[in-house]
């Protein structure tokens, strides 16, 4: 049976980047992608695939039940990929409405689309067919300076971002366990690499550095992430939809622990060797005011993909960064077409408590 691939999400960072990746490694599958398009979502990131005859585009919510069950009787999907989700915690604290609506609701409906679609197909779909709900680190919490989050991690959101996550992380295991849907979900670290949304930490200090503006770092730039690059993201996607066991959950990190300011010097020092301003670019940053609910640390024991499934990430974390920079500064015109949009590298994220519907 030739694969059928049905990704929510995929005018975005990595489903987009899931799309192509899908498309060179399985060439006998065909991809849908579904997307609302909103500020995040761009068609101009699958620019490189309209034209393959295997690749079809729906607009459409996962939060609303007549999209999603039209999309499912037209593509009749054998992997359904959920990576639909509005994801940037500053967004969430000033408005969270949305991220319920979205992150929460939207899995529910796809949820429901899957089972449907189930009901209809025969023994061997029924056994072929995989739900991947891709999920983020951000749900186990903050980490203390020692110790990994893995897949018996305790859920302790602590943005409005990672609570919606974590719901619609509890719905997708709910559904293996009560409807006998194939649910995988994934739990991955921060990712990067090219056509990511300039709101996040690496292309928006990118973009910055390049035009001497100023380089926000929250508190004291001391928070710790752990780095994942987009590709290797989806090379582990695609082996957790091909070889993965259902109702299992899967951590997928870089192994790149970097604290906040240490990425941005990086980026800095990566600009001044190749795009020199005739200043060090370090002299940019400026510490500001923390988020509220800023988690201090994240870092994740990829174990078990390793030990069951044989990934590991393909980048160092100074390849991958450098070949970020040198995507964002080889394409300033796709840059300048999501600025004339909404966004304009404002600071995001200071509703005050009582704010935010």
């Amino acid at each position: 049976m030739e694969p059928s691939f049905f990704v929510t999400g995929g005018a975005g960072f990595i489903g987009s980047n899931l799309v192509k990746y899908l498309l060179k490694h399985q060439p006998a599958a065909s991809v849908t992608v579904m997307d609302r398009l909103t500020y995040a979502g761009n068609m101009d990131n699958l620019q490189d695939v309209l034209d393959d005859p295997r690749f079809s585009f729906v607009e459409g919510d996962i939060a609303n039940p007549v999209d999603v069950e039209t999309a499912f009787k037209a593509t009749k999907p054998t992997v359904v990929f959920n990576l639909a989700a509005e994801s940037h915690v500053d967004r969430s604290i000033d408005g969270p409405r949305e991220f319920v609506r979205t992150n929460v609701m939207g899995t529910f409906e796809l949820l429901e689309g899957a089972r449907r679609h189930l009901s209809r197909c025969g023994d061997v779909e029924r056994g072929s067919f995989r739900f991947v709900h891709v999920s983020t680190d951000e749900v186990y919490g903050s980490l203390g300076p020692e110790g990994y989050f893995s897949e018996e991690s305790q859920f302790q959101p602590n943005s409005p971002y990672a609570a919606t996550k974590a719901g619609a992380d509890h719905l997708a295991r709910a559904y293996f366990h009560t409807f006998g849907v194939p649910t995988i979900t994934t739990n991955c670290s921060n990712n990067y690499g090219p056509f990511q949304f300039p709101e996040k930490l690496i292309p928006l200090v990118i973009l910055n550095a390049l035009e001497g503006k100023p380089l926000p770092v929250y508190g004291d730039g001391k928070n710790v992430r752990d780095w994942l690059h987009v590709e290797d993201h989806c090379a582990g996607l695609d082996l957790v939809a091909r070889r993965g066991r259902p109702g299992e959950t899967y951590c997928i990190g870089g192994k790149n622990e970097r604290t906040n300011i240490e990425i941005v010097e990086t980026i800095c020092r990566v600009l001044d060797e190749r795009c020199p301003l005739g200043t060090d670019r370090r002299s940019l940053i400026r510490y500001v005011a923390d988020r509220p609910g800023h988690d201090r640390r994240y870092a994740i024991d990829a174990s078990k993909i390793r030990s069951e499934l044989g990934w590991l990430p393909g980048r160092t974390f100074r390849d991958g960064i450098v070949e970020t920079v040198e995507w964002y500064t080889s394409n300033l015109d796709w840059c300048r077409r999501i600025h004339e949009g909404v966004y304009r590298r404002e600071r995001l994220g200071l509703a005050s408590p009582a704010e935010g519907a």
